[in-house]
């Protein structure tokens, strides 16, 4: 009789703790806010260049200890892909016309795994440029700024990795480099 009031007891306190810990750690739904950056760099035979968008969009849900973020449930950026500038019209034109703007409006980012600890993760999701999806992993900074989250990286790769045929110029005396390097800012707020 004494053994069952104990092992009931310490099921009881089990079952508590469990119940606590899972109060402990609870979503939190979050959007786009304004200040994301989303960023392409390159270079070609002429010179270094660059594409910004500051119109990107998504969402996402993080996982918090606390107060403490501690990872993502699910994370999605997208933007228009003509939101990208250069401040060149020309250098524009041939990165629309290379992006296959006019049959895929959106570059995107889907997270599928955030794994690491507060505040470096590693990010595995799929990019799609051109309506070409590629699987990546690359190392992100997730930290708090009062309660707004910065979600940040870069991931390098290449334009033909997308199926994207690197653009010319000049009838093909200035050549674009096949690499480049994605980078962003995106700052998530919560929900409202």
């Amino acid at each position: 009789m004494k053994q069952v009031k104990l092992s009931t007891r310490i099921i009881a306190t089990l079952a508590l703790l469990l119940v606590i810990n899972i109060s402990a750690i609870a979503q939190a739904n979050y959007t786009i806010a304004s200040g994301t950056e989303l960023k392409i760099t390159g270079g070609s035979s002429l010179h270094d260049w660059e594409m910004i968008s500051k119109d990107a969009k998504g969402t996402a849900v993080f996982t918090m200890a606390g107060n403490t973020v501690n990872g993502a449930q699910s994370l999605r950026v997208n933007a228009e892909a003509e939101s990208l500038k250069s401040g060149t019209r020309g250098l524009d034109n041939n990165a629309y016309k290379a992006l296959k703007t006019g049959q895929h409006k959106q570059i995107s980012f889907t997270l599928k795994e955030l794994s690491g600890l507060a505040p470096n993760f590693t990010a595995k999701g799929d990019f799609t440029i051109a309506g070409v999806t590629k699987p990546a992993s690359f190392p992100v900074k997730l930290t708090q700024n009062g309660s707004n989250l910065v979600f940040e990286g870069s991931y390098d790769t290449k334009l033909t990795n997308f199926s994207i045929d690197p653009p010319t110029a000049l009838m093909g005396t200035v050549k674009t480099r096949d690499e480049v390097t994605i980078s962003f800012k995106t700052i998530f707020q919560p929900t409202k």
